[in-house]
């Protein structure tokens, strides 16, 4: 059977840790409805390599 409704699984992937060339990625799973907001995902997060609240926007 299939899923009803408009949510839809994204990825979320850290920005900065990407330009620092540290091994290693900073990603968070989370859903959207995809209906309210057709647009990529924009949100802070906190990445643990780092130790700080950066930057995660979805990808895919």
């Amino acid at each position: 059977m299939a899923k009803k409704g408009n949510r839809v699984q994204v990825i979320l992937e850290c920005t900065e840790h990407k330009e620092s060339g540290m091994p290693g990625t900073s990603r968070y799973i989370t859903t959207k409805n995809k209906k309210n907001t057709p647009e990529r995902l924009e949100l802070r997060k906190y990445n643990p390599i780092l130790k700080r609240v950066t930057l995660h926007k979805e990808i895919k």
